[in-house]
Parts: C-alpha cells; sequence; structure tokens
C-alpha cells in the first residue's frame, strides 16, 4: 500500500473513531427521554414492551463502527477505539459535574434546578453505560474475530450478527440493571425495558448488516484488499 493510501486509511479510522465517540457520548447525555419504537401499545410482565431511551438511537452505530473497523483494520485498532470511547465519556461527565456546580446568574435562561435535573444524573448514567459498555463491546470484538477465524473470513453476516446480539444482551441487561440498582429508573420498568431494548438493538442489528458489507466492499475496493488482508496502520 502507498503512503497515500496509508494516510487516507488512517483519516478514514479517525473519521469512524470520530462517529463512535460521539455516538457514545451523546448516547449517555440524552438518555431521560422515552419513546414507544413501535406503534402498538404492549405490556409483559406489566411493562411497556415498545417504551425504550432515545440514548438507544445512536448506541448501535457503536457496534457497527466496531465491526467495521475490525473487519478492515483488526482487532487491536477496534479495541484502541473502545478505550478512546471510554476517556472521553468519563472526560464528559468531568465537564457536566463541573458545568453542575457553576451558579446560574438569575437571567440565565436554565436555571440550576433545570439543569440538575436534566443532567444530574448523567454521572450513574455515565457509570452504568460505561461498565456494560466495557464488557459488551469487548466481548463483540472477541467473538467477531472468533467467527471471523472459524469461518477463515467467510460469512460477515454470520459474525456480524452472532457477535452483536450477544454483546448487545450484555449491554442492555447491564445498564438497565446498574440504572434500577442505583434508583435512577424505577424497577418496574427493568422488564420492559430489557426486553424492549435487547429487542430493538437486535432490529438495528440485522438491518445494519448491509450497511457493514457496503463498507466493507467499498474499502476492499477503495484500498485493493484481498479476502482476509487488514490494513496496517503505522
Amino acid at each position: 500500500m502507498s503512503n497515500k493510501d496509508k494516510l487516507a486509511a488512517q483519516q478514514i479510522y479517525l473519521l469512524l473513531g470520530a462517529l463512535f465517540i460521539t455516538s457514545l457520548v451523546v448516547s449517555n447525555l440524552i438518555f431521560q427521554k422515552f419513546f414507544y419504537w413501535y406503534p402498538f401499545d404492549v405490556e409483559v410482565f406489566g411493562s411497556k414492551l415498545f417504551v425504550v431511551s432515545v440514548g438507544i438511537l445512536p448506541y448501535p452505530i457503536t457496534f457497527l463502527i466496531t465491526d467495521l473497523i475490525s473487519e478492515i483494520y483488526g482487532k487491536k485498532r477496534a479495541n484502541q477505539v473502545v478505550v478512546a470511547g471510554i476517556f472521553a465519556s468519563l472526560f464528559s461527565v468531568l465537564i457536566v459535574y463541573v458545568a453542575d456546580l457553576v451558579p446560574a446568574i438569575s437571567s440565565s435562561p436554565i436555571d440550576n434546578g433545570m439543569f440538575s435535573h436534566v443532567f444530574g444524573r448523567t454521572i450513574l448514567a455515565v457509570g452504568a453505560s460505561m461498565t456494560a459498555y466495557l464488557f459488551a463491546q469487548f466481548i463483540d470484538i472477541q467473538i467477531f474475530h472468533f467467527w471471523k477465524q472459524l469461518t477463515k473470513g467467510k460469512h460477515l453476516w454470520l459474525r456480524n450478527n452472532f457477535s452483536t446480539f450477544l454483546s448487545q444482551f450484555v449491554d442492555t441487561f447491564s445498564v438497565v440493571l446498574l440504572l434500577c440498582f442505583f434508583e435512577v429508573l424505577p424497577w418496574s420498568m427493568f422488564k420492559g425495558l430489557l426486553i424492549s431494548g435487547f429487542l430493538f438493538k437486535v432490529l438495528i442489528a440485522v438491518c445494519d448488516t448491509p450497511l457493514l458489507y457496503l463498507g466493507v466492499f467499498l474499502f476492499k475496493k477503495r484500498f485493493k484488499l484481498q479476502a482476509h488482508e487488514e490494513i496496517q496502520l503505522l
């Protein structure tokens, strides 16, 4: 690969990393708003089945990006992005914490109470999310590469979905459990949010498989990669 191609590959990797980190940080900041992702009002175990947090919307993007990076750049680079996302999320917590401590002036459109109400639970949310995210992302990457080696680089759809399904269940179960444990959310929402969140993520994982194929195809065509070849960055 020429130096020009390596530079282009490095720039694309940085852009993918930026999308990954932005999706992760934003999902932790907006989690307190909930919505129906399916038009029918269905209950299971006494909880609304299709109610999820808006924080779930950007989160599946992170798994699509790590699978794409795993396929094109390798396991090591995917893990690096995961670690960078952890630091970015922790840094965002620090910023929110300091902003919450600073007293608002009397004419401020957002007063202290409103700001604390919206962002005050961000620290707990990020703590729960990061614990779940850490396990889920590393599980996703490990399983992805297990299936890649087992299938000798074939059946991309298989490793994409199998790795994502298990990691998304771990993520959903862990984050809902921790948020209920720390009383950010009531326990009455646990079962409904677990099932609804997992179903939503599974649906998104299935839908994003064509996008992963497209991304891998474009990478292999642009950088003339062989079937099992990965881009080695400097």
